[in-house]
């Protein structure tokens, strides 16, 4: 079959959802054999294998050759409908354009949320007074239930406000709430500012709230778990099917609920909050700014391929690195054809359509430079907002100040879409001032 009959034929053929797959005797799937039954699901032999990020000597190193990078291919224009008509005006963005970009991102790369999910019901787990920042704060360990299909999904969210204040902006970051697994009983490495330093004093000291989501209560990050979390009670424990949301899309889903348990708290203004995630939960916040349009802006930190990164670059992380066994769940099922039949140049849309849904918002995108954060390739992400930016400018927007990528630790100049990459590596530490003075602009023009 050729590219444009796969193409073509996808949104009649692949749209089935989890009913259009069973394992056999209900049995719960490895990821291995969930990847392998959306692979028969789908048509596909075999897929493209990953880069190898750790052996150049391997049969597919890792490119970091800029001269092999690209994009080899045009990526496509967000101001141009499918006949080429360009698109001048907002309301043409927001009536016409911006619904299709939704549809082609669901259909292909992230997945549909299933409809008829029930609200969470919150109840406090713990309240305790701590010192932040200098500021005595109120912190709540929330626990946010979805029950349905006698399956019960249980969101847990840390939120922290100032004592006694009403309507406070806040930021949600995608994390951990008990902090990093791999630094629980160990203190902080001591080293420049903010690294030695939990952002949330930064937070408290402003007089914001803050809080810490963590993604994977809502949907393990297990591709042996699809069955598990907010997809498998969606699903009623069966696997997906092809046009499923993946992790990626459910976390994202998670940060709109904790939007909703705000708009019922009256220490927090949630008509002023922003969102904060890294690598694989920056590839998360990213779609919470793209779906959820309450939110007031976002920190997008080093979040790579699948997230800020243009797909058609072949420098860093690939479309069949998130293909494989390992990142499969984070995609829809009908992402995989991109890594077997098709190929990234054929992708309806690219990671600058979705960095476009979040205009005219107030967006940082940040990285470590090539040399320390080479896998998430910091200049792919500046042209993906470098392309996005003329969505901004016909909103009402800035965009990017500049179309020739930055050196690093320089900070871009605007209110609306920003990049900056730091020097020390796969962190959002060192970014992390730069984007709470970017937040409080925003912050302050929305009150």
């Amino acid at each position: 079959m050729r590219r444009r009959d796969l193409l073509a034929g996808a949104g009649a053929v692949l749209t089935g959802g989890a009913s259009g797959v069973a394992a056999a005797g209900g049995a719960v799937l490895t990821g291995e054999q969930a990847h392998a039954a959306m692979l028969r699901r789908l048509g596909i032999a075999s897929l493209r294998p990953g880069v190898d990020g750790m052996n150049p000597a391997a049969v597919n190193p890792v490119n970091y050759d800029e001269a092999r990078a690209g994009p080899f291919s045009l990526p496509p224009d967000p101001l141009a409908l499918p006949d080429g008509t360009p698109v001048t005006d907002a309301e043409t963005w927001r009536e016409v354009q911006r619904p299709r970009i939704v549809e082609a991102f669901a259909r292909e790369i992230h997945g549909r949320v299933s409809r008829g999910l029930p609200a969470p019901v919150w109840r406090t787990v713990k309240q305790e007074r701590v010192t932040r920042g200098g500021v005595a704060v109120v912190e709540r360990r929330l626990a946010g239930d979805v029950a349905a299909h006698g399956r019960t999904v249980t969101i847990d969210l840390l939120v922290g406000a100032p004592e006694g204040w009403r309507q406070a902006p806040a930021v949600v970051e995608l994390g951990f709430p008990d902090g990093p697994p791999w630094l629980r009983g160990r203190a902080l490495p001591a080293g420049p500012e903010p690294q030695g330093k939990d952002w949330r004093d930064a937070v408290a000291a402003r007089g914001w709230a803050y809080a810490i989501y963590a993604p994977t209560s809502v949907q393990p990050d297990d591709p042996g778990r699809l069955q598990d979390g907010i997809i498998g009670l969606a699903n009623r424990g069966r696997p997906r099917g092809p046009q499923d949301w993946g992790a990626l899309r459910a976390w994202a889903w998670g940060v709109s609920r904790v939007l909703d348990r705000f708009e019922a708290d009256p220490a927090i203004d949630a008509r002023r909050v922003a969102v904060a995630g890294m690598s694989r939960y920056g590839k998360a916040a990213l779609l919470a700014m793209a779906y959820e349009p309450r939110l007031l802006a976002g920190y997008i930190a080093s979040s790579g391929e699948g997230g800020a990164k243009l797909h058609r670059r072949r420098r860093g992380e690939q479309v069949e690195n998130l293909a494989a066994v390992g990142e499969h769940h984070w995609m829809a099922g009908n992402f995989l054809r991109y890594a077997g039949p098709l190929g990234a140049d054929d992708l309806p849309v690219d990671a600058h359509s979705l960095i476009a849904l979040a205009a005219p918002r107030a967006l940082f995108i940040g990285t470590g430079a090539d040399a320390t954060d080479g896998w998430v390739d910091a200049r792919g992400m500046f042209m993906a907002a470098a392309a996005a930016s003329p969505v901004w400018r016909l909103l009402g927007g800035q965009g990017l100040d500049r179309m020739e990528f930055p050196p690093p630790l320089t900070l871009t100049a605007g209110d609306d879409l920003v990049f900056r990459q730091h020097a020390e590596g796969h962190t959002p530490g060192p970014n992390w001032p730069y984007f709470l003075e970017f937040a409080a602009r925003a912050f302050r023009r929305a009150a």
